[in-house]
């Protein structure tokens, strides 16, 4: 005789809705975590207000100044503030700003990625070390002592490279010398290159420490070289750091006062040749003339941080976007 037993077995627990889940999690959440997500957000929102109050003053004051301009604030190459009407524009300095930074970026971006690859993939560590640290030493050097020493020892050299430029490729237009002072744009594009040169280096080699090893190892399994490597695996990996790195150098380039304010021999022309002295940037403008402004040229002088604001946000906009296009590439998702 069979005896079978059968057990009712109890019903399913109901799950609980999103609500409760909710509900459930903010219980559990422990008051130092309250805490910090309170800081974290309010700081956040610090930020956000202190970039629109930021905004809000330079426009203002732009604005006024802007009314009172009897020139085109674009396009005029002139800045006298002191007439009557007032006469000014920013056409050179924006010239200038663009092409020093351009400038220093072609030469600061490849020698500093060259340099990040060598003390992470080919120096030994003996070596790397000691470099790594001069490097870090220069990223802290004063600005005025950059200009000084651009000014000093830098300018008097370029003697030579201009006339070799001159000599090979003054055809061009933009490379030809009249024998002028080397007061010029590329020697401000020299000197920014120099001094962003440590910041887009140890940016950069810090995002190449953090490849995995495994990417590296796959690749080697498979015969690559260490070059192969490096553009198979590390310069993808990287490729994002990288330009946030050169976004990082770029700012200080844009922004740099006192040392082009040093080496920079100002007018308010737009010149062909790049060996020819002349040009302004912004901040060298702003420097060299908020001592002696009156109220008038100070707001002149503001309407013109204002465009250098606009011209820093949309940089940094941009390098947003061509980060957000390789996410394939963060770190975040190796």
């Amino acid at each position: 005789m069979d005896i079978s037993t059968t057990t009712d077995a109890p019903p399913p627990a109901s799950s609980p809705s999103l609500t409760e889940r909710k509900r459930a999690a903010r219980g559990a959440t422990r008051p130092g975590d309250r805490i910090f997500l309170g800081l974290s957000r309010g700081s956040g929102i610090l930020l956000l207000v202190i970039m629109a109050a930021i905004a809000v003053f330079l426009t203002y004051r732009a604005s006024l100044a802007i009314s009172r301009d009897h020139g085109n604030f674009l396009t005029t190459f002139e800045w006298n503030t002191n007439l009557t009407p007032p006469v000014f524009g920013i056409a050179v300095l924006a010239f200038g700003t663009i092409v020093s930074s351009v400038i220093a970026m072609a030469i600061a971006v490849p020698v500093a990625v060259a340099i990040a690859l060598f003390l992470t993939h080919y120096a030994p560590r003996r070596l790397s070390g000691p470099i790594a640290y001069v490097i870090d030493l220069l990223a802290a050097v004063p600005s005025i002592v950059y200009g000084l020493w651009g000014a000093l020892i830098l300018v008097p050299h370029l003697r030579g490279l201009y006339g070799w430029l001159d000599t090979y490729f003054g055809w061009t237009g933009i490379l030809s010398w009249e024998e002028g002072a080397p007061r010029t744009m590329l020697a401000v594009g020299i000197l920014l290159a120099i001094m962003i040169l440590p910041i887009i280096t140890n940016v950069s080699r810090e995002v190449f420490r953090q490849v995995p090893r495994m990417h590296e190892e796959a690749a080697l399994a498979l015969g690559a070289t260490r070059w192969e490597v490096i553009r198979m695996s590390v310069l993808p990996f990287g490729r994002s750091g990288v330009i946030s790195a050169s976004m990082l150098g770029l700012g200080r380039a844009l922004g740099e006062t006192m040392a082009v304010a040093t080496v920079l021999s100002p007018d308010y022309d737009i010149h062909a040749s790049l060996l020819n002295p002349g040009g302004g940037t912004f901040a060298q403008n702003i420097a060299g003339k908020f001592g002696e402004a009156s109220e008038q040229g100070r707001d002149a002088l503001i309407a013109s941080g204002l465009v250098l604001f606009v011209i820093t946000l949309l940089v940094n906009g941009a390098a947003r976007a061509i980060i957000a296009r390789r996410k394939e590439y963060s770190g975040a998702n190796a």
